[in-house]
């Protein structure tokens, strides 16, 4: 399997994974938004609010994608240094969890009142811009300069963390919506999981920097 996706220009798949599923895990706008629409409308409404989220994310790795594909192919050595600076960017966003001391409202930010679900998970997805930066310095890390294929490898690269986000959104919404909402109401739990999906951010920059 590794060599199939390294044949594809994406390194450390695992790796890819891993980090997409802890992102994923972090309490943010987009699982209040699934957690609020399961809550109200059920599995429907849950799901119809996840396919928004996951279309608004499509958009959003588009155009990330757009702009490194063009810097690869403009200049391979400044790439080389995106990789390094996208690496330094996850160990920032590591210290800023680890180090935060207050868990921001990521639900106020769900409050789209007369909009359907979908169009709801879409438009908190939208509202998000840093999420372009997060995309531009997240695919630079898991491609081989030498062996990616362009819109394929990019291509590709968006199903591995569509599927990761479809999966931990069906978690959501088909078994974790009750504990799910308990936990996310729970201070010291949220604080903890944000602790530590810091740590690991750290340490995951670091050992891209080695490699």
């Amino acid at each position: 399997m590794t060599a199939f996706f390294h044949a594809l220009g994406i390194t450390d798949v695992w790796q890819l994974i891993v980090a997409t599923m802890v992102f994923l895990a972090l309490p943010g706008a987009g699982t209040f938004c699934i957690l609020t629409s399961a809550g109200r409308e059920g599995v429907r409404g849950g799901y119809a609010s996840l396919f928004g989220i996951m279309l608004g994310d499509a958009v959003l790795m588009f155009l990330a994608a757009i702009g490194v594909a063009a810097l690869l192919t403009a200049n391979p050595l400044v790439f080389k240094g995106v990789q390094y600076l996208g690496a330094a960017y996850l160990a920032y966003l590591g210290c800023k969890l680890l180090f935060a001391r207050k868990s921001e409202g990521a639900s106020a930010a769900v409050g789209f009142a007369g909009v359907s679900n979908f169009t709801r998970g879409f438009l908190v997805t939208l509202i998000n811009p840093k999420a372009i930066v997060f995309y531009m310095a997240f695919f630079p890390l898991f491609i081989d300069p030498a062996a990616q294929r362009g819109s394929l490898t990019f291509l590709t690269m968006a199903a591995i963390i569509s599927s990761c986000a479809l999966f931990y959104g069906s978690l959501l919404v088909l078994l974790g919506n009750t504990a799910a909402k308990r936990l996310g109401h729970n201070r010291r739990i949220a604080a903890f999981a944000s602790k530590a999906a810091g740590i690991f951010l750290i340490g995951f920059g670091i050992k891209l920097t080695t490699n």
